[in-house]
């Protein structure tokens, strides 16, 4: 009657065998931190945003005109029934946007009271860097850009790390009358 096994005893049993029987893992490698962000373009210049400062983006729709606001005010967009202020970044900051239309998207900062679409050049979608690629070092920048920008990732060129929410809180973005 000693040759009888208890459950617990059969499933340790089966325990020790496929522990023996497992095939090793794989040696984990490092894993590197990174960080992610939408990346566009304002003339020759690449930007990423963090990924919860732009909630959508969307190509340019047609906007209505309105009257009696600053030159880089385009316009508003009915946006699947909302009404979205259309931005031109490039002509805030005392740019021209590109010519090629196709290429055109808006980035549309939700944040706090503030809604609004930020034409840009060229969106070029989620873009991952390695931490340890990011620095405090700014390249030399105009004054007017200087307070949005938080960083720069490096990489083939200079990615500079630009807050949306920043500009949504920037006085002279919200007062857009003349």
């Amino acid at each position: 009657m000693s040759d009888l096994q208890t459950p617990f005893q059969i499933l340790l049993g089966i325990d020790q065998h496929c522990r023996a029987c497992a095939a090793g893992l794989p040696s984990q490698q490092e894993m590197q931190q990174t960080w992610s962000g939408i990346g566009f373009r304002m003339g020759e210049r690449r930007f990423v945003a963090p990924m919860g400062e732009v909630s959508e983006v969307l190509h340019e729709p047609r906007f209505t005109l309105l009257p009696g606001v600053k030159s880089w005010v385009k316009g508003v967009a009915n946006v699947r029934g909302r009404l979205l202020p259309v931005m031109d970044l490039c002509a805030f900051f005392g740019n021209e946007l590109s010519p090629l239309r196709k290429q055109r998207r808006l980035l549309v900062v939700d944040h706090h009271e503030i809604f609004a679409g930020l034409t840009v050049d060229e969106v070029f979608g989620m873009q991952h860097f390695p931490v340890d690629a990011f620095s405090e070092q700014l390249p030399p920048l105009e004054a007017k850009i200087q307070p949005f920008i938080h960083g720069v990732f490096q990489r083939e060129q200079a990615w500079l790390v630009f807050s949306p929410h920043a500009l949504a809180q920037h006085q002279e973005f919200i007062e857009v009358a003349v």
